[in-house]
């Protein structure tokens, strides 16, 4: 059935002697101002990875694959190897069709260009799930780092440490909570369903619970060295009623942190967000809050919200 609500949301990832989201030196990510941040796209890798990995079924697009070689494709390669019998195809609306039948680029959108020998086509489409940069809000960004020492030696004739191994250094964020702000307007999809025509695939509720699940779980899920100790640690969910045309502020501004803990638990509270529910409970159908129950307290939640399982 073809999903016709609007969402606006926040997930909050935990980081305990961990890097959430390294930038290309290895550093955990920061503001000016020394706060440590992660981007959308690393959120969304763990959503995509989650989706991939539990429902073999669906298609996800854009997720790095390699050939015998092991080379990464290129956008052509993937299309080709997803889709062999299009792979000549000159048609803009069976390749419009053929990426709309892929979970991510229903979800999150893509820009598609596939080349051709006569003409290239490209199409646009506007994801209806958009999440923001998701900022550090507990009280402190402590970023510390560490050598570590390879198995093998320095391959270098002309280096004075030919004869002895390697020394590598990685960085992890002692204790961060990362808040993503996210929202989910089914209508950015209606103009490239109508370019696709019958038979196109549009977002429906089995996807929207699918994205939730992966929101919920993605980051844990997802396991490496560096992000050892990320963890999934809220969501909060907010579904409007069908034809609401509310907008909600960014939850970001909703939503704070304690600077104390209790009882070694941090403090999330929304009061802010309490209040704005409040004013617009006509035009919310349901607030859902998941949350790890171990590590997290949550005050002043919403009038009426339903608790469901991190």
């Amino acid at each position: 059935m073809t999903y016709k609500k609007r969402i606006f949301g926040a997930a909050i990832v935990k980081a305990i002697n961990s890097n959430y989201n390294a930038d290309f030196t290895g550093q955990p990510r920061t503001l000016p101002d020394g706060t440590v941040y992660a981007t959308d796209k690393a959120f969304k890798y763990t959503v995509k990875n989650y989706l991939k990995d539990v429902y073999a079924n669906e298609r996800i697009f854009y997720f790095k694959r390699f050939n015998e070689e092991f080379v990464p494709y290129s956008l052509d390669d993937a299309y080709a190897r997803m889709f062999p019998d299009h792979k000549d195809t000159r048609d803009k609306k069976v390749v419009a069709r053929d990426i709309l039948s892929c979970l991510d680029i229903r979800l999150f959108g893509a820009t598609f260009a596939k080349k051709g020998k006569s003409n290239n086509i490209a199409i646009s489409v506007h994801g209806p799930v958009q999440i923001n940069h998701g900022v550090n809000i507990w009280k402190e960004n402590n970023i510390y780092s560490e050598q570590i020492m390879s198995p093998f030696r320095n391959p270098d004739e002309n280096s004075d440490e030919k004869q002895a191994t390697t020394l590598g250094r990685q960085s992890k964020l002692q204790e961060g909570h990362y808040l993503h702000h996210f929202s989910v307007n089914p209508k950015n999809l209606e103009e490239v369903v109508k370019l696709a025509g019958e038979g196109a695939n549009d977002l429906t509720e089995d996807d929207i619970s699918k994205l939730k699940e992966a929101m919920k779980r993605g980051v844990t899920w997802y396991d490496s060295a560096s992000k050892t100790g990320s963890e999934n640690e809220a969501l909060i969910w907010i579904e409007l009623k069908e034809g609401s045309k509310l907008v909600l502020p960014n939850l970001t501004q909703l939503i704070t942190m304690q600077e104390e803990k209790e009882d070694g638990k941090v403090v999330l509270d929304c009061t802010s967000l309490k209040e704005v529910t409040s004013t617009y409970k006509n035009e919310i159908e349901k607030n859902v809050i998941a949350f790890n129950e171990n590590s997290l307290v949550i005050k002043n939640a919403p009038t009426g919200s339903v608790y469901e399982k991190l």
